[in-house]
């Protein structure tokens, strides 16, 4: 026979609202967290989507034209030129990027190089150096005039070569600015990647007669591709998004030859065209993630 011991009604209560309180919990704890992500993050891309479709300056009413700001950029040579500059910094920038940073990283993650921590240090220091500080040094070595690098050239017997004053040579200049800032940056993640690669691979191969060259195109780099595919999205988007490098060096200058895609959506915003700039930024928006998911869906097919 059974009992059944009744349970108090106090008591009952307090449970119950002990397991309402358990439940509720994790929510107060990213209450903060959310409030914080709809106020700074889904409010300004809102307001800014309902911008995009507006003439608005900054003050009075703005006036709503539809698809008005997308159909005159898409029509503007102005627009697509700045997206060409971009593209044509990619190529200057992200390939030898990723070729050299690949290199340097197989030779940092040697465990028998010597002074090893000082020169991945010494890597990372110019992601770190203020951008601007590095742009003005970068005019000074690459001035016509009086730049070091032309006075290196004279040195042996070349011309001085307009650097930052010639649209041939304004872009790859500002390339090898983008180059030394960032490429440390990129050479830390390969790193991490390299050390997630067990050494029993590399032995395996190296008794099979494998050469170091050749361990690290048959095995390094098959096994870092997500690691090197998340370093080509992630610039991708940094130099579609460029804008303090021309705007300190070139002005975007000469001829517009170095006006991005981010200093073009900057000129919008300087005017107060705040309409054409929301336009403008989520245009940048779709082209960018286009390309990321271009990127990503080629990694899949490898995989």
């Amino acid at each position: 026979m059974t009992t059944t011991t009744a349970v108090p009604l106090e008591t009952w209560k307090s449970r119950r609202g002990y397991s309402m309180r358990r439940a509720v919990a994790p929510y107060l704890f990213v209450l903060p967290f959310i409030a914080i992500f709809l106020a700074f993050s889904v409010y300004p891309l809102l307001f800014t989507l309902r911008l995009s479709f507006t003439n608005w300056h900054g003050s009075g009413a703005a006036q709503w034209v539809g698809l008005g700001n997308y159909t005159y950029l898409l029509r503007s040579d102005a627009f697509w030129g700045s997206l060409a500059n971009s593209g044509m910094l990619w190529l200057l920038i992200v390939p030898v990027q990723i070729v050299l940073s690949v290199i340097v990283a197989v030779l940092l993650d040697n465990a028998k190089l010597r002074l090893r921590g000082f020169y991945r240090v010494a890597f990372i220091v110019p992601f770190v150096t203020p951008l601007v500080a590095v742009a003005q040094i970068w005019i000074v070595l690459f001035d016509q005039n009086y730049g070091a690098v032309n006075g290196l050239l004279n040195l042996i017997g070349l011309p001085d070569v307009g650097w930052l004053v010639t649209s041939v040579w304004a872009k790859p200049t500002l390339a090898l600015l983008f180059l030394w800032k960032t490429s440390g940056f990129i050479i830390i993640i390969l790193l991490s990647g390299l050390q997630a690669i067990d050494s029993n691979v590399y032995e395996a191969a190296s008794i099979d007669g494998a050469n170091r060259p050749r361990q690290v195109w048959s095995i390094t780099v098959p096994l870092l591709r997500r690691t090197i595919m998340f370093a080509v999205v992630l610039q991708t988007l940094a130099v579609f998004q460029m804008f303090a490098e021309p705007f300190v060096v070139t002005k975007g200058g000469p001829y517009n030859s170095t006006t991005t895609a981010g200093l073009y959506l900057y000129n919008h915003i300087n005017r107060a065209d705040l309409g054409t700039g929301a336009a403008n930024s989520f245009l940048l928006v779709i082209i960018v993630m286009a390309l990321s998911l271009g990127f990503v869906r080629l990694l899949r097919a490898k995989d």
